[in-house]
């Protein structure tokens, strides 16, 4: 074969190779948005942003009425100086028969601390996307860390779980998690709006 010949053949497998790697990635990034759009509608969820919040009074219901008893972050996000989150919420939701609106509980009841609040509400698809995978915002943790978090963490788990009245996450958790490592395994990448 002519060498010139050859040059071109290659050329075409290299053109064909890269077109189809880069069609890959689309799917891949495609898909990997799709599943966003699932941890998304968890983290905007009442169970989840009543406690991801821009100021330092957490939410409660789902309705996201500011916390009764002016209820304060706090320095560390375990309660203001003489009124920590321990004071009304225990270990474990109260049994159904303690009645309706009893405080929730779960281990380590308590918002995220001031210097990373990882706030959540009123969050565009794309700055929500870029807030959950910024170490400076959500506790330090690389994808690995925050697959750990949102899979095991029993304060998130309660979000299923959250007795009396309250509305549970409405993703199932396998769903959620499941979507989570999708979005992940393809580097977080961030919806375009």
């Amino acid at each position: 074969m002519h060498p010139s010949r050859l040059s071109v053949l290659f050329a075409l497998c290299a053109l064909s190779s890269t077109q189809v790697s880069s069609s890959r990635a689309a799917e891949a990034d495609a898909a990997a948005i799709a599943a966003f759009a699932t941890v998304q509608k968890v983290f905007q969820h009442p169970r989840c942003q009543n406690c991801h919040i821009p100021g330092d009074a957490p939410l409660q219901f789902d309705a996201g009425l500011v916390h009764a008893q002016n209820v304060q972050r706090g320095p560390d996000g375990h309660g203001a100086p003489g009124l920590p989150c321990s004071t009304c919420h225990g270990e474990a939701n109260l049994p159904a028969s303690y009645g309706e609106n009893v405080p929730p509980g779960a281990p380590k009841w308590a918002l995220p601390p001031p210097n990373q609040k990882m706030v959540t509400i009123g969050l565009s698809p794309k700055a929500l996307c870029e807030t959950i995978k910024d170490p400076a915002r959500n506790g330090g943790r690389d994808f690995a860390a925050l697959i750990k978090h949102v899979d095991e963490d029993k304060l998130v788990l309660w979000g299923w779980n959250p007795g009396g009245s309250r509305a549970p996450v409405s993703v199932p958790h396998d769903a959620f998690v499941a979507s989570f490592r999708t979005w992940a395994a393809a580097g977080g990448p961030c919806p375009a709006s």
